[in-house]
């Protein structure tokens, strides 16, 4: 079992930047790709960004690519989602998934993914 929790939410203004965290505990970090999805009041979860289980991989959505960054830290069990110049389009609540074991590869799919977080609020005030 995996636990996850974001954090790093809030209020912003356009144009600024954030920073999500994603703390892991339970199993074996390393073991897993990780992603971020969102999902704005009245809208399917979206794909945001995914990592590979050893960091050298990244995949990101159209909507967000060149804007975003994603990293892990492993020693700390902490994924991270930067993203810059933020607009009101990217308020959402965000959420960080942990594919299950042997899923070493970041996809886009939010099927691909055993274990989530409960969500982290951002806000993009224009």
């Amino acid at each position: 079992q995996v636990t996850l929790v974001e954090s790093g939410g809030g209020l912003v203004q356009a144009g600024d930047s954030l920073r999500l965290s994603c703390t892991a505990s339970g199993r074996t970090f390393r073991n897993y790709a990780m992603g971020w999805f969102r999902q704005a009041p009245g809208k399917g979860r979206e794909f945001v960004a995914a990592i590979s289980y050893n960091g050298r991989t990244t995949v990101f959505a159209d909507s967000v690519k060149g804007r975003v960054t994603m990293s892990r830290v492993d020693a700390s069990n902490t994924g991270f989602l930067e993203m810059n110049d933020v607009n009101p389009e990217d308020s959402a609540v965000y959420y960080c998934a942990a594919r299950a074991p042997g899923g070493a590869t970041p996809v886009d799919t939010d099927y691909s993914y055993r274990y989530w977080g409960q969500g982290t609020q951002v806000t993009v005030s224009s």
